[in-house]
């Protein structure tokens, strides 16, 4: 399910980018669709995994919230909860009384790029686990631990240089 979850989280993402997404066709408000499904694929994601989660964890009678895998993982969920939420704000601003759409979409935005490298800081915390690493050893953990980081860095190149304000250089 954290596959999934961060799949789905950074195609969502990448659908609004004008150069990544495969959808550069569609008009924007059809993109802005793409992106709302994509993320609400997201939440059932991260909703299925915890609930997975909780009940392994009760079946094999082991205490919850005991790494910072855990504690980051969980924080993450209610921040993407917290984005989703901000984002129905967006798609329907008169239902939620939103006054402020362009201040919000930038509140938005930020939060946005702040959430998945939460939930890149989780996987990344999840591959230093003792199981993870019994499983994984020598280069392969290295080419693991280079694939979440990568579509990171790609997400945080387009926020910052598409929609992050720009400073005017004087030579």
């Amino acid at each position: 399910m954290a596959l999934a979850f961060c799949l789905c989280m950074a195609e969502a993402i990448l659908l609004l980018s004008p150069d990544h997404s495969p959808f550069f066709f569609c008009s924007r408000k059809a993109r802005i669709r793409l992106h709302w499904a994509g993320q609400t694929l997201t939440v059932l994601c991260a909703f299925l995994g915890l609930a997975f989660i909780v009940s392994s964890r009760i079946r094999s009678e082991l205490p919850h919230l005991v790494s910072w895998h855990s504690c980051v993982g969980a924080l993450t969920l209610l921040a993407t909860l917290g984005q989703a939420l901000c984002g129905l704000g967006l798609l329907c601003p008169r239902a939620a009384r939103v006054s402020r759409v362009a201040r919000l979409k930038l509140y938005h935005l930020t939060c946005g790029l702040a959430v998945y490298l939460m939930a890149t800081l989780t996987v990344l915390l999840g591959m230093y686990s003792a199981w993870f690493q019994a499983q994984i050893k020598g280069a392969a953990w290295y080419l693991c631990l280079f694939l979440p980081v990568y579509p990171a860095l790609v997400i945080m190149h387009q926020i910052s240089s598409a929609y992050l304000p720009k400073k005017k250089m004087e030579i």
